[in-house]
C-alpha cells in the first residue's frame, strides 16, 4: 500500500487539486495547501530530500523580480482608467450613426468598439461592462433581440483575450518562456478572423431573420456628413494614438512591454483629461481594481508555483508528459485532446487558474511533439475565450447580468451567448487547419540558398593547398 502512495504521488496530488477546486475553495490557497501537504508526505516517504523545499524560496523570489510582470498592473490600470473616461461612449455612439442605416449596424458597431477597446484595455469586465451599460438599453428601444444583444455585447467582450495587449497573452508568454511581443505579432491574424466571424454572424443574421437586426429609424440617425466624420475621429484617432504608443513600440522593439504598459497608463490618464472625465475618485476607483486583479494574479502564481515545485519533484511533470506524447495519433491526438479537455476545464476555472495550473503541465509534452508554442499558446488562449461565455460560470454572462436591466432575463443571456461559442470555436478549428494565421506574423528565420553559397564560395581566390608541415609555431 505505501509502495502504491509513493509510485503514484503525482497522479494523487493533482487528483487532490482537483477535488479541492470542485469543491469551491479558493484556487491560490488550494494549489498551495495541496502543494505542502504532499511536500510533507513526500519528505516523510523518501522521494524527494528535505532540502528540495529549500527551492521554494528561489521560486517565490523569481515572481518578484520578474520584470515581464510589472506589465499585468500596467494594463488593469490603464483598462480600468478607459473604461470609466468616456472613450466608448463616443466610440459606440459615433460608429452606430455610422452603420446606422445597415440592419444590424448597432450589432457591428459593438463588434468594432469590443475590438478597439480590446486593443487598448487588455480587461474583458472593462469591455463588457461599459458596453453593455451603454449599448444595451439603446439595442433593447430599437427593438433588437434579446439574445441577440446580450450574445454580441457578451462576446464583444471576449474578444479582448486574444486582442493584444491581451493580459492573457502576457501571462501565457511568461509561462511558456515565450517572447511577449511574439505572442502579440502571432495574435494580429487570429483577431482579424474572429472579429471577421462575428461580423459574418450578424450579416447572415440581418438575412434569414432581419426582424432581430433592424436598422435604426431616421428619427434616431441625428448625425450625418462632416459633423459625423468629426465625431468619428474624434474617438478613433485617439484610441489609435494609444494603440501605437502600446502595441506600436513593442512591435518595432523601441520599447518592453512593461515599459509600454507603463506609457499606456500615462495615455489613458491623458485620455481622460481629453475627455475632462480625469477626477480623483475615477483615478480612486482604477486604482483599487488594479490592486485587487494583481493580488489575484500574484497569489494564484505564488500557489502554482508551490505546487508545481512539489509536483515536479515527485515525478508528476513526468508522468503528465509520458501521458499526453503517449496519445495515439501523434501531434493530431495531442492537440485533439488537449482543446477538448481545456474547454470543458474553462467551465470551473478562469484563464489565470488555467495559465498557471495547467498550461505548465501541456508546454513539454507540446515541445516534445514539436509544436510551436507560439501558435499552441495562442490555440489555447481562442479555446479559453470560451470560458467567459459558456453557462453557467462565464464570466462575461455574470458582468451583463450585473449591469442589464430587471426585464432582462438571465435565460436570454445564457441562450444568447450560444451561436458566439460556436463562432470562437470555428476559429480554433480554423487556427488548426490553417496555422499560417499564426506563424506569418511571426519573425522568419533566413533562408539560406545552397546555389548562391556555392557561389560565392568559388568566388573566393584558391591559394593551393597548404603544407602543414612546413610551417613554422609561433614564437612565444
Amino acid at each position: 500500500m505505501i509502495d502504491a502512495i509513493r509510485d503514484n504521488l503525482g497522479p494523487l496530488m493533482f487528483g487532490g487539486l482537483v477535488v479541492f477546486l470542485l469543491i469551491g475553495y479558493p484556487a491560490a490557497f488550494s494549489l498551495a495547501a495541496v502543494g505542502l501537504f504532499f511536500g510533507f508526505i513526500a519528505i516523510e516517504m523518501g522521494v524527494i530530500a528535505p532540502q528540495y523545499m529549500g527551492n521554494l524560496t528561489f521560486q517565490l523570489y523569481s515572481i518578484i523580480s520578474n520584470d515581464l510582470l510589472l506589465s499585468i498592473p500596467f494594463f488593469t490600470f490603464m483598462g480600468a482608467v478607459l473604461e470609466r473616461c468616456g472613450l466608448a461612449e463616443d466610440l459606440l455612439d459615433s460608429i452606430g450613426q455610422l452603420f446606422g442605416k445597415v440592419r444590424g449596424g448597432l450589432s457591428y458597431a459593438v463588434i468594432f468598439v469590443g475590438a478597439i477597446l480590446g486593443a487598448i484595455t487588455g480587461t474583458v469586465a472593462a469591455s463588457v461592462i461599459a458596453m453593455g451599460v451603454i449599448s444595451l438599453p439603446v439595442m433593447m428601444r430599437y427593438g433588437y433581440d434579446m439574445k441577440h444583444a446580450t450574445g454580441v455585447i457578451a462576446a464583444s467582450g471576449t474578444i479582448t483575450q486574444l486582442i493584444p495587449p491581451s493580459l492573457v497573452l502576457v501571462v501565457l508568454a511568461d509561462v511558456m518562456g515565450k517572447s511577449v511581443g511574439d505572442m502579440y505579432a502571432g495574435a494580429i491574424g487570429p483577431s482579424i478572423v474572429q472579429v471577421a466571424l462575428f461580423c459574418a454572424w450578424v450579416m447572415l443574421l440581418s438575412v434569414i431573420r432581419p426582424e432581430q437586426v433592424p436598422a435604426l429609424p431616421a428619427e434616431a440617425r441625428t448625425l450625418s456628413g462632416w459633423p459625423l466624420f468629426w465625431k468619428c475621429v474624434r474617438g478613433i484617432v485617439p484610441s489609435s494614438a494609444l494603440i501605437f504608443l502600446v502595441l506600436g513600440t513593442i512591435f518595432m522593439g523601441i520599447a518592453t512591454p512593461t515599459e509600454a504598459g507603463a506609457m499606456g497608463a500615462v495615455g489613458a490618464l491623458l485620455l481622460a483629461a481629453l475627455y475632462r472625465t480625469l477626477t480623483w475618485k475615477l483615478t480612486y476607483q482604477a486604482m483599487s481594481s488594479t490592486m485587487r486583479i494583481t493580488a489575484m494574479v500574484a497569489f494564484i502564481l505564488i500557489g502554482a508555483r508551490v505546487f508545481s515545485l512539489v509536483f515536479q519533484g515527485v515525478g508528476g511533470g513526468k508522468w503528465i508528459e509520458h501521458m499526453l506524447t503517449g496519445l495515439p495519433g501523434g501531434q493530431v491526438g495531442f492537440l485533439s485532446f488537449t482543446m477538448v479537455f481545456v474547454f470543458f476545464i474553462a467551465f470551473f476555472l478562469d484563464f489565470f487558474e488555467i495559465a498557471f495550473i495547467i498550461i505548465p503541465l501541456l508546454t513539454p509534452a507540446a515541445e516534445k511533439l514539436d509544436i510551436n508554442l507560439i501558435w499552441f499558446g495562442l490555440l489555447i488562449c481562442a479555446n479559453i475565450q470560451t470560458s467567459f461565455m459558456h453557462p453557467p460560470f462565464g464570466f462575461a454572462l455574470f458582468y451583463l447580468r450585473g449591469i442589464a436591466p430587471p426585464e432582462v432575463k438571465s435565460r436570454d443571456i445564457y441562450l444568447g451567448s450560444i451561436p458566439w461559442i460556436v463562432l470562437q470555436l470555428i476559429l480554433v478549428a480554423l487556427m488548426i487547419v490553417f496555422p499560417e494565421m499564426v506563424t506569418y506574423w511571426l519573425d522568419k528565420p533566413p533562408v539560406i540558398d545552397p546555389a548562391a553559397l556555392q557561389k560565392q564560395f568559388d568566388a573566393i581566390p584558391s591559394f593551393g593547398p597548404i603544407d602543414i608541415q612546413g610551417l613554422t609555431p609561433p614564437k612565444l
